[in-house]
Order: C-alpha cells, then sequence, then structure tokens
C-alpha cells in the first residue's frame, strides 16, 4: 500500500511517499529556516505563506523521484494522508487542503494523523524491531511528553511540558547568548568546545511527577550570563556545555524511571532534539547499562517530515479503515493525544 503523505505543522513543508508503512520511498523536507532566523522564531503568517509557495512543488517533487505523476497517480497512490494537529493553524490548513483537493480529484482515501503520533513512532521508519510496546520521548521544539505507546492507537500520556519545551528552552538559551536562530543545533556544536563541569546549572527533576520544567534552567543561564563575559567565546562554550549537559541529565533521569516503573523494555526518541549528539550519546549509554532497548531516529527523521505521517497512516488505516473524508476534515492547532 502507497500512501502520500503531507506534513505542514510548523515550517517544514515535507511530503512523502510510504509503501506499507516503513519503506520511504521518497521523502521531501523544504525547511524554512532562512526566513524565521532573522526572528529568532518561527512567525506563523510568514510560514503559512511559505507552505503555500512551497506546497505544490514539494509535491510533485516527492512523486517524480519515483516516476509518478498526476497522469499514473490513481493507479500509484493508494491514499493520501496529512498532519491535522497540533501546530499552527495557517500552516496546518495548507496541508490539509493539498490533501483533500488530492483525495477529491483521485477519489482516494484520506487519513488525518496527529502530528505527535508521528514523532512517537518516527524511529520505526528504519527500525522494523520497533512495536509496541515501549516507552516514547518526544523532545522538540514545541513538546516533551512522556508516553506510553500499549499499541498502534493506544497510548498512555505520562506527562508534559510546564512550561517551555526542550527546543524552546535551546533557542531561548541561543538568544540569550546571542547566538543564530535555531539554537539546538548551534549550542550543540559549541557544546563540544566547552567545559560542562565548569558550570552547574539546575537539574528541574520534579520528583513524584512525570512532568517537566525547563524555564528555571533557561533563567539560571540568564542570570548567569549577566556575571560573564560573554564576548568570550571560551565562556559561551563553558555555558553551552553545562547547559546541556544538565538538560540532557534531565531528560535520561526522568526517562528512565519512567521505563522502570512501567517494566518497559523498550524507549524510543522522537523529535527535533532527538538529534543533538550528546543526548543521543547518553540514552544509548544509559540503555546498554541498564539493559533497555533505545530506538533514536536518523537526524532527517527527528524533525518534522512526512514518512513519519505515512508510517502512522498506514497503521491507523489497517486498524480502522478510512472512507473518504473530505468535508469534516479541518486543522485542529491544539490537537491533544487520542486513541483510536
Amino acid at each position: 500500500m502507497k500512501i502520500l503523505a503531507i506534513e505542514t505543522s510548523c515550517d517544514e513543508t515535507s511530503v512523502s511517499v510510504v509503501e506499507n508503512g516503513r519503506k520511504v520511498l521518497s521523502n521531501i523536507i523544504s525547511s524554512q529556516i532562512p526566513i524565521h532566523a532573522k526572528y529568532n522564531g518561527v512567525v506563523p503568517e510568514l510560514a503559512s505563506r511559505a507552505h503555500i509557495k512551497n506546497i505544490n512543488p514539494v509535491i510533485e517533487k516527492a512523486l517524480n523521484k519515483i516516476n509518478i505523476n498526476f497522469k499514473n497517480f490513481d493507479k500509484k497512490i493508494d491514499a493520501i494522508a496529512c498532519t491535522y494537529g497540533p501546530g499552527l493553524a495557517g500552516s496546518l490548513l495548507v496541508g490539509i487542503m493539498a490533501a483533500k483537493t488530492l483525495s477529491y480529484i483521485y477519489d482516494k482515501p484520506l487519513i488525518p494523523v496527529n502530528h505527535i503520533e508521528g514523532h512517537m513512532h518516527s524511529a520505526g521508519i528504519e527500525n522494523s524491531g520497533l512495536k509496541p510496546p515501549f516507552l516514547s520521548v518526544i523532545i522538540s521544539g514545541g513538546h516533551t511528553e512522556l508516553v506510553i505507546v500499549k499499541d498502534y492507537g493506544k497510548y498512555v500520556f505520562l506527562g508534559g511540558t510546564r512550561d517551555d519545551a526542550i527546543g524552546e528552552a535551546f533557542d531561548k538559551v541561543a538568544k540569550i547568548l546571542g547566538l543564530s536562530y535555531p539554537g539546538g543545533p548551534v549550542i550543540d556544536k559549541l557544546a563540544e568546545l566547552g567545559d560542562a563541569k565548569k558550570i552547574h546549572f539546575t537539574r528541574p527533576l520534579l520528583k513524584g511527577s512525570w512532568d517537566f520544567s525547563f524555564s528555571g534552567i533557561k533563567t539560571a543561564v540568564l542570570n548567569y550570563s549577566k556575571k560573564v563575559d560573554i564576548t568570550d567565546k571560551n565562556v559561551i562554550n563553558d555555558i553551552c556545555a553545562g547547559f546541556r549537559q544538565a538538560v540532557a541529565e534531565t531528560i535520561i533521569y526522568k526517562s528512565f524511571e519512567a521505563a522502570e516503573k512501567y517494566n518497559l523494555k523498550t524507549i524510543a526518541l522522537g523529535g527535533g532534539v532527538a538529534s543533538n549528539s550528546l543526548i543521543r550519546k547518553m540514552f544509548k549509554v544509559t540503555a546498554k547499562n541498564k539493559k533497555v532497548k533505545v530506538f533514536i531516529p536518523s537526524p532527517v527523521y527527528c524533525t518534522d517530515n512526512a514518512s513519519m505521517i505515512g508510517l502512522v497512516a498506514y497503521y491507523k488505516y489497517k486498524k480502522s479503515g478510512f472512507k473518504k473524508n473530505i468535508d469534516s476534515l479541518n486543522p485542529k492547532p491544539s490537537l491533544d493525544l487520542q486513541n483510536w
């Protein structure tokens, strides 16, 4: 079964053709980072305009890569999938309208997918061994969540961020230090040049809860930066190293504590911050020590991508089946995680 999947929840326009859930035939991602970098964050109106400009060329590129066009589309593609939330309303709308149009013209089933579910299962794109049950650790620009995946479409939410998401904290710290956007990659790079032992920032473990809070670390960095010379590159590197270490240890502690509590022997990471080199390394080392399997997507599948949407759509179609669902499908910017 071949599914054309569309992802436009934030600032990446992505289209993918996925066969039987895990075989990625094409995956095209058009990034908007250059547009938003000067604002140190995503500007919703600019994001939706860029999606309008990019959506058709990205669809055509994803199809052309595997010798599909709008003449043989009907015979080659079995269903359409798209993200319908959570995310930016204008951005979501562009992807949904494109999916609705294709569904209507070619009389194909339209499968709506929760963006968070995509990240939860993204490590399964390259790892056929990742199957429920497992603990999903979602660490991205807008989300920091722990979810037990009992089965495809059957979830137990444990906890999430009470304030800044982990990726948001990286961006804000980068801004404090006068670094470029997005903050995650640049802090990760500079942290490799610094000494994490020189500065000890708080570890907000919130014991007794599965929630996260990163605003305290951000504030600690702000207060520290006012006491030192942040024009000194070595100081910047050490701050980045200390901050990254504190964040990584917090994620590691709570993730493995939750896995032990609920007797889960598999952990799967998802989200853009799963690209962080220290977090990847620490998860692998800790998993080995605790005899737990850990699955981490390649960087291309950590960030927003349509392949993960195609994967979830496949299992959703297999479990529930879908008729054309055009008129009732609308953007849901604050969509919660739901069972199906």
